[in-house]
């Protein structure tokens, strides 16, 4: 008798523990492995459950809980300076480089396309580089120019326009087609007009927009790093969308070296724009040497053509820019657009 009173006093004592333990045992092993999370937020200060509440109340509760916390966190906009420009960079250019290996420095890119991974891009950025015959050229900008640009935190992709056939070179027209072409794929804020054959030492030289439009070469090598002239407004250009909008683009005349892009300052100067410019220490580029084009003779009608800008501007642009696309191909470093813009 005396064995079942102990027993008698040490269950009525530790029973109701005992119970919430074996309760507890017996709930976590049923909701054990894949909702071992939904288990720790249930215990969060700020969950409460109420009496009454269904097993599938409580669920659902969980679930919602976790969805909250499994949920990204959206990225703070990228620094007014990104804390990864190094500044002036001593520039190279290897023989032995290929393709291929400028491809493996840039696993990041994605169909010629960056995007920062730990902040949110100020501008998105579309580069369009017009291209005939300058393989070794822009194997030289694509090794240059995809670091230079992810230092600066930008969200850019690299358009390249390829000029079908042997007729005379239209550098200004294709630039009117990577235009027209690259809002295909994306709004893009900002644009950048870039000659293959000039590479950007400084990277405190931003390839974004500005309120008024920028031509961001000052200075290269083969003038000294000093303006090629008053009023140049060639080589790398920055426009916003809507910027090169209202000036119309570039004219689609201009076939052969030299004129356009004095007929696009022009019209920036009809619009009451103002060309502002990077310090001249900081705008400074590598040209690669070359011999000139076949097919990119100089433009024995530029002037002429220069005279009429003013009168021409509102139907000579993108609202009058007829190609035929040959062809799109998304290679891992930028996107190939391969047209037929007529002939001259």
């Amino acid at each position: 008798m005396a064995f079942f009173f102990h027993l008698k006093r040490i269950l009525h004592k530790y029973f109701l523990p005992l119970f919430l333990l074996l309760s507890l045992l017996v709930w976590f092993t049923a909701f054990s492995g894949g909702k071992l999370k939904s288990f720790h937020i249930s215990l969060a200060p700020t969950q409460t459950l109420y009496k009454g509440d269904s097993l599938k109340d409580e669920l659902n509760i969980l679930v919602k809980a976790s969805n909250r916390i499994d949920t990204p966190k959206p990225k703070e906009e990228c620094p007014q300076e990104s804390p990864l420009l190094r500044g002036a960079v001593k520039l190279t250019f290897e023989p032995s480089l290929t393709l291929k290996d400028v491809e493996e420095e840039n696993k990041e890119v994605t169909e010629g396309q960056y995007e920062p991974l730990d902040c949110t891009s100020r501008q998105s950025v579309a580069i369009l580089i017009p291209h005939r015959n300058r393989e070794r050229h822009l194997l030289y900008i694509l090794h240059h120019l995809h670091p230079f640009l992810q230092r600066q935190q930008l969200h850019y992709s690299i358009y390249i326009i390829q000029q079908a056939g042997d007729e005379t070179f239209n550098r200004a027209k294709l630039l009117n087609v990577g235009y027209l072409e690259a809002l295909k794929d994306y709004d893009w804020d900002c644009f950048i007009f870039h000659d293959v054959d000039l590479v950007p030492e400084n990277d405190h030289n931003l390839y974004v927009c500005d309120e008024q439009p920028k031509h961001l070469v000052v200075g290269r090598n083969a003038t000294g790093y000093k303006l090629r002239y008053k009023g140049y407004f060639g080589g790398v250009t920055a426009l916003t969308k809507d910027q090169f909008y209202q000036v119309n683009g570039f004219s689609n005349a201009y076939w052969g070296w030299g004129g356009e892009d004095d007929d696009l300052r022009i019209r920036v100067e009809l619009q009451k724009m103002k060309i502002v410019r990077p310090p001249s220490d900081v705008a400074r580029y590598t040209m690669v040497f070359h011999n000139r084009d076949s097919g990119n003779e100089i433009n024995k009608y530029r002037m002429e053509l220069l005279r009429k800008t003013q009168h021409v501007w509102r139907k000579d642009g993108i609202n009058s820019c007829s190609y035929k696309t040959l062809s799109i191909q998304r290679l891992p470093l930028y996107v190939n657009v391969t047209v037929d813009i007529g002939k001259p």
